[in-house]
């Protein structure tokens, strides 16, 4: 099942939470709960599938590993800048993290593109996305579909599904035990969750075409639509040193450390957030816990592994020792106790 619960609501046009009133995920449109509850009705109707993060398909000697997910309603705010340049990088990422965050090598993907109607220069920008995408994932793209549903879709949906390969000796255990060292990886911004929340933040008081009110970006919009990390790089200093099992932090947030286990995951030293989560929380008037349970924060991928291996994981690759794994249960990040879900 697709990691991202930002399905595509509405945009809206003001923001009924205006003033003092904290803006939620729920009140942008995007109930995680429900959303997990029909993901669960939908798991038990097809009956159990073997893998987490990835679906499994033993081959022999190896495993064929499969994710599928799409870009979410970060398509909203590439629509309405006319930009649609780098959403194939999303699309190529979320899927590829997934496989990543197993221990499969991501090795091919093929694309869905759903359209109200053809559009060459809308479907080239899409295009040399994934182009790029795949690239920075070491990826073949070796197809995919374009369909024409003027009465499905308004605008366009973009998905895909990455496959990759990886020997049975090679698979993530798949979880945490208590005393492991947490080693945190940046993001590069919000990435491809919580965007419902975010532009129901953000839309209130300014358009995505405003000047971005801090550096790096010229407009707002610019800012949102910055493409999600590609981990691929990860997968091998990863093997190397021994880690457990890993969590890419999508839909729900710091909450998807619990997929390592039920255990309590302390973090002490994460990223700072990157200037577009303050911006978000002011004006949408978020509570930090809401933050860290919608969004990445500034970290997008986590690894579990012992804690005599963590500084050497650390620097072999860009990574920092963020947090540990306790016996108990819940997440707190910077003392930001996470309500379980």
């Amino acid at each position: 099942m697709s990691d991202d619960a930002d399905v595509n609501s509405g945009e809206r046009g003001n923001n009924e939470t205006t003033g003092n009133d904290e803006l939620t995920y729920a009140d942008a449109g995007v109930d995680i709960a429900a959303s997990e509850s029909a993901t669960a009705s939908l798991v038990d109707a097809v009956g159990d599938t073997a893998g987490d993060y990835a679906g499994l398909l033993d081959i022999g000697d190896r495993y064929l590993g499969l994710a599928t997910d799409g870009v979410g309603t970060k398509l909203l705010v590439a629509e309405a800048l006319g930009d649609y340049s780098t959403i194939g990088i999303d699309c190529i990422a979320m899927n590829v993290n997934d496989l990543v965050a197993a221990g499969i090598r991501p090795v091919a993907f093929v694309d869905y593109l759903a359209v109200d109607e053809p559009d060459d220069d809308v479907s080239a920008q899409v295009g040399r996305g994934l182009a790029e995408g795949a690239e920075r994932a070491d990826v073949e793209l070796v197809g995919g579909e374009t369909a024409v549903m003027p009465e499905v879709i308004k605008g366009l949906d973009l998905a895909g599904t990455a496959a990759g390969l990886a020997h049975k000796d090679a698979l993530f255990e798949g979880g945490a035990e208590a005393g492991d060292a947490l080693v945190g990886f940046r993001s590069s911004g919000i990435h491809s969750n919580g965007l419902t929340l975010a532009r129901a933040a953000t839309t209130d008081r300014h358009e995505y075409t405003d000047p971005c009110p801090f550096t790096g970006y010229e407009t707002v919009g610019e800012a949102l639509l910055e493409p999600t990390r590609i981990y691929t790089d990860l997968l091998e200093p990863m093997r190397d040193h021994g880690v457990r099992g890993a969590a890419h932090v999508t839909g729900g947030g710091w909450h998807n450390l619990t997929r390592l286990g039920e255990y309590r995951y302390a973090i002490e030293d994460a990223f700072d957030p990157h200037p577009v989560f303050g911006f978000v929380q002011r004006e949408g008037n978020v509570s930090d816990q809401e933050m860290y349970a919608t969004f990445n924060m500034g970290t997008g991928f986590v690894a579990a592994v012992d804690a005599d291996r963590a500084d050497e994981l650390a620097a072999a690759t860009d990574g920092r020792v963020i947090g540990r794994v306790e016996e108990g249960e819940g997440v707190a990040v910077e003392g930001i106790e996470l309500s379980s879900e």
